[in-house]
């Protein structure tokens, strides 16, 4: 895979080293995608197919041009179309690329057993025995197992001289279980998934047994009366929170296009008790935000977006790093090389307090400990999340399970209620991802520890 790469880098460079524009860049790709679905008792598909495919993109005068291709053997031709597009575009408001220093490397994914080494049929019969496992309670009505890896090699070159190629490989499983009893039908799900190979597949057993377990729980549980709570937020909640409410206001193009937002996300408001940081870092290996480098070609950095209660940074691509006159943190994303960069998380998350998750607890008299996220929006500042479950609180313990559990609020009062932040963090990615611009599911991490949050507005149903 390598040599059907990494041979066409010294063409790319000489294609768009000595063009009349600001700045250039080709990214190639190919890969091999393997996908393995079964719904109850039925296989939905078994599917194993190449892709290639590239994409340039020129800076000319202000306007960006921008091409993807399936064939990667004419890139002069598939250059001399993207200038003549960009010539074309006359933007209101021109735009410019933070400089970056040249970068030749090299990177590799670290797989204990590489996928590529693993037979279809041990693939499927690991997602089958997971299957098995889901499957295994008379409440459930249906499941779905879900296998995916994906083994690849990119190569990035700019007109700086750039020249980056990583061989990676991406692998994890999604399993759910839907439980019914008469007219009560309740869903839950887990999914485990990151950069390596197909160990990070294996022994998931105890993942699939939980998963059946809660889904048969959540069909006795009660729906929870809504009202203002002391609330524990487990680990997933409080990392999807941070992710969601606090991660998207931080990406800088959602920033510099929005008056209000330059204000209320300025570098220096207090807005979080001194114990809150939440930090963004491409750099963490294994988890799905890992990234060697983005794709444009910038090296991951870890950017504290909360330090100490305080807004600390931004996420930036090459553009709105240069249009807000900061640095470049390694965010410019994008989903393929069918997809232009845009600012984008990686691994997201809240940082470590000094609290035992204990003492979070004890001191509770009366709360409610929300557990897992499975869906939410938000609406710049303000926000609603379902959790997937909780239990009342009474004088430091957990007792009665409740579904159906809805948090609101503004993300700048929830932070500021943030009283004390545990040491138990945990990091949190699957086969899913984020959504932006019509670019989903892109690899993504979250986590933190147990938070405790005052006057929180939360909402039942049924």
């Amino acid at each position: 895979m390598r040599t059907s790469i990494e041979q066409y880098a010294d063409s790319a460079l000489d294609c768009i080293s000595s063009l009349p524009c600001e700045y250039a860049e080709i990214r190639l790709g190919s890969g091999v995608v393997t996908s393995i679905i079964l719904s109850g008792d039925q296989i939905d598909s078994v599917s194993s197919g190449d892709t290639t495919g590239g994409c340039i993109r020129i800076l000319h005068k202000g306007s960006w041009g921008f091409v993807t291709f399936n064939d990667i053997d004419d890139l002069k031709k598939h250059v001399k179309t993207v200038l003549s597009l960009s010539k074309t575009i006359h933007s209101a408001t021109p735009s410019t690329v933070a400089g970056c220093a040249p970068v030749r490397a090299r990177f590799s994914t670290n797989a204990i057993q590489s996928c590529r080494d693993i037979s279809i049929e041990e693939k499927f019969n690991l997602i089958s025995a997971y299957n098995d496992i889901l499957r295994n309670s008379n409440f459930i009505q249906t499941t779905r197992a879900v296998y995916n890896d994906r083994v690849s090699q990119s190569l990035f070159v700019n007109s700086e001289g750039s020249v980056l190629t990583y061989d990676k490989s991406f692998c994890g499983v999604s399993l759910t279980a839907v439980a019914k009893d008469g007219s009560v039908i309740e869903p839950f799900s887990e999914s485990h998934a990151g950069y390596g190979g197909f160990e990070l597949a294996r022994h998931r057993e105890e993942s699939a047994e939980a998963v059946v377990k809660t889904a048969v729980d959540l069909l006795k549980a009660e729906s929870l009366p809504g009202g203002t709570y002391t609330v524990i937020a487990d680990q997933r909640l409080a990392g999807v929170f941070i992710h969601e409410a606090f991660g998207h206001l931080s990406e800088a193009d959602f920033i510099y296009e929005n008056e209000r937002m330059r204000s209320l996300m300025s570098c220096g408001r207090k807005i979080a008790n001194d114990t809150l940081t939440v930090i963004d870092d491409g750099t963490l290996p294994v988890l799905p935000g890992y990234i060697p480098f983005d794709d444009e070609g910038v090296p991951p950095r870890t950017t504290f977006l909360i330090q100490n209660g305080i807004i600390h940074g931004h996420l930036h691509s090459r553009e709105t790093a240069s249009m807000m006159g900061e640095e470049p943190t390694g965010n410019g994303r994008a989903l393929s090389v069918m997809n232009q960069p845009i600012v984008r998380m990686t691994n997201t998350y809240i940082e470590n307090g000094t609290y035992a998750p204990q003492e979070l607890f004890e001191s509770v008299d009366d709360g409610l400990y929300v557990v897992d996220a499975v869906g939410g929006q938000t609406n710049l500042e303000m926000f609603t999340f379902s959790s997937g479950y909780a239990y009342r609180i009474k004088k430091g313990k957990p007792g009665t399970m409740y579904k159906n559990v809805i948090l609101s609020g503004n993300v700048f009062t929830t932070l500021n209620n943030i009283s004390m932040v545990a040491n138990d963090r945990k990091m949190f990615g699957g086969l899913g991802g984020c959504g932006k611009r019509g670019q989903s599911p892109l690899p993504v991490a979250f986590g933190g520890p147990h938070l405790r949050i005052n006057n929180v507005l939360v909402g039942g149903g049924h």
